[in-house]
C-alpha cells in the first residue's frame, strides 16, 4: 500500500539522517486534504515496527479558539496560515527540542468538537523521532519561515489538482453538507490553501506523492 511505502521511505531516510543523534525532528508538510495525519499515523506505526519511538506534534493544536476568530472576524477562513498562533507552535517545538528529559504536553484539535484540547497527547523522554505535521510548516512567507531552523528532515506530501479538489469537497459531503454547499465550502477556503501551500512552500528534503 502506497503509505506503508512512503512511511518506510521517511522512516529509512530520518534514520539514516539521525544517525546516534537524539531527539529528531521531522517536518511533515503539505496541502490540506493530502494525507498528513494519516501518514503520521503510519510513520510512527513504523518507527515503533523498528524499536524507535514516536510520537506526532500536530499544528492543528495551535488553531485559535472560534471566538478568537470571530472576534476578528475571520472565521470564515479557519485554516488559513493567520489562523493559527504560530508563536505558541514554534515554542512548544524549542521546547521540545531542548527539554529532552521531561514529559511535554501537546495541544490536539478534536474534529468533531471543532477546538483544540490542551494537553490532547504528551511527548515523553522515549520519543525520539517527533512528527511536526501541518499545511504551513514549509510556507515560504516572513511569519512562517523561522519555524525551518526548527526541523531536521523537511517532507512535502503532494497529489494532483483534480484530486486535491474532489478530497476538499468529499471532506464536507462526509460532515452532512449537499453537494453545492460542499463545493462552496471547498472553493472559499480550503482550495485557495491549497493553492497557497503548492505555490509557496520551500522545496523539501523528501517529496512523495499520495496521489490514488
Amino acid at each position: 500500500m502506497k503509505r506503508q511505502a512512503n512511511a518506510a521511505r521517511v522512516a529509512d531516510r530520518a534514520i539514516e539522517k539521525a544517525g546516534e543523534a537524539g531527539r529528531f525532528v521531522i517536518a511533515l508538510a503539505g496541502p490540506p486534504g493530502v494525507g498528513k495525519s494519516a501518514l503520521s499515523e503510519a510513520l510512527v506505526a513504523e518507527f515503533n515496527r523498528r524499536g524507535h519511538a514516536a510520537a506526532i506534534v500536530p499544528m492543528d493544536g495551535f488553531h485559535f479558539d472560534n471566538a478568537v476568530l470571530e472576534a476578528r472576524g475571520t472565521l470564515p477562513r479557519k485554516g488559513a496560515p493567520f489562523t493559527f498562533d504560530i508563536d505558541g507552535y514554534a515554542a512548544l517545538l524549542k521546547r521540545l527540542r531542548t527539554e529532552t528529559d521531561r514529559e511535554i504536553a501537546v495541544p490536539v484539535f478534536d474534529r468533531s468538537l471543532d477546538l483544540s484540547r490542551a494537553g490532547g497527547s504528551v511527548v515523553t523522554r522515549d520519543h525520539r523521532f517527533l512528527i511536526a505535521e501541518g499545511n504551513y510548516l514549509l510556507l515560504d512567507d516572513p511569519d512562517w519561515s523561522p519555524m525551518v531552523e526548527l526541523f531536521d528532515m523537511t517532507v512535502m506530501l503532494t497529489a494532483g489538482p483534480d484530486e486535491l479538489r474532489q478530497r476538499l469537497i468529499d471532506r464536507w459531503l462526509e460532515h452532512g453538507l449537499d453537494p453545492e454547499r460542499a463545493l462552496a465550502r471547498a472553493l472559499s477556503n480550503d482550495i485557495p490553501n491549497a493553492e497557497l501551500v503548492v505555490g509557496k512552500s520551500r522545496n523539501a528534503d523528501l517529496e512523495l506523492s499520495t496521489a490514488a
